[in-house]
């Protein structure tokens, strides 16, 4: 890499090396690369995700569903480890073409159902639990706008600020102001939006707040990137306020576990199978041998 003017070729070609921390995951085509079938477990949804705040959207929404008493919403949550190129391997393509994390088989119906992309995902269980989601009118748009603000604006924290931030091989000064001021005016629009209630969409904790707190929520706690203090995110009060709270529901916690692979031990729950893992299947609490 060098700090000299780029001038784009008149065919783009990829270059295997350029990609940085994440080259070996990223390509540019679709498709399987390995024959690898998923496993199945004993309840009617199957989950493949990583606890990235993509995957941690749904296990949130799975554990909140388990917290309201809907026990019909018990799944078997399975590590896809995306350093490993998991998602390229045939089982998960079919599930989804994408290859992006999370994936959903709703074997609860007669037909199997794939269900793929994080928002779609909480719009199918809330909708068939009847839960965080208004069946109906006003309420119901609203919640939808910020589901769908989320999942239109998180690439720019995503796969801008945060790529370029703590990912990229080098620091570039122009794309790291260009996503820094975006992510400040979307942290700027929830602070203005939570100011006079207590979750996004309203009075209602929602599929909404699922969707936007893996994300904003925990960029203002300092989980995401090391970049609180660059972002100077303790000045957004009410998102603080928010996030807090969130982060306080004992089913957020527990959802933020599911399919974990980095970080503290104890707070790693690879695999989900049964309620009681979180007690009993933590890295910290399993045999090298289990590992």
């Amino acid at each position: 890499m060098s700090d000299t003017a780029y001038t784009p070729p008149e065919v783009w070609t990829w270059d295997a090396e350029s990609g940085g921390r994440f080259a070996n995951i990223n390509r540019p085509i679709a498709g399987a690369t390995h024959d690898k079938a998923l496993p199945e477990g004993k309840h009617p949804f199957q989950l493949y995700s990583l606890a990235t705040p993509n995957g941690v959207k749904v296990t949130v929404m799975f554990e909140e569903l388990l917290a309201a008493g809907h026990s019909d919403a018990e799944y078997d949550a399975w590590l896809i480890n995306i350093g490993d190129g998991d998602q390229f391997g045939s089982g998960f393509v079919d599930i989804n073409p994408n290859s992006k994390i999370p994936a959903l088989l709703d074997k609860s119906g007669d037909t199997p159902l794939r269900v793929f992309e994080s928002g779609s995902i909480l719009m199918h269980l809330a909708e068939k639990f009847g839960a965080f989601l208004p069946t109906s009118g006003p309420a119901r748009t609203e919640v939808l706008n910020w589901l769908f603000w989320q999942m239109g604006s998180a690439p720019y924290l995503g796969g801008g600020f945060g790529h370029f931030y703590a990912y990229a091989p080098e620091k570039w000064q122009y794309p790291i102001d260009r996503f820094s001021m975006e992510a400040k005016r979307q942290l700027d629009v929830l602070n203005r939006e939570l100011e006079e209630k207590p979750f996004i969409a309203g009075d209602d904790y929602s599929i909404a707040d699922m969707a936007i707190w893996p994300w904003y929520g925990q960029l203002a706690l300092g989980r995401l990137y090391d970049a609180g203090t660059f972002l100077d995110v303790e000045s957004y009060e009410n998102v603080q306020r928010w996030a807090k709270a969130i982060d306080a529901r004992p089913a957020v916690s527990r959802g933020r576990m599911v399919n974990r692979a980095f970080g503290d031990p104890a707070m790693q729950l690879r695999e989900r199978h049964d309620a009681g893992d979180f007690e009993t299947r933590t890295q910290d609490k399993l045999e090298p041998s289990e590992q």
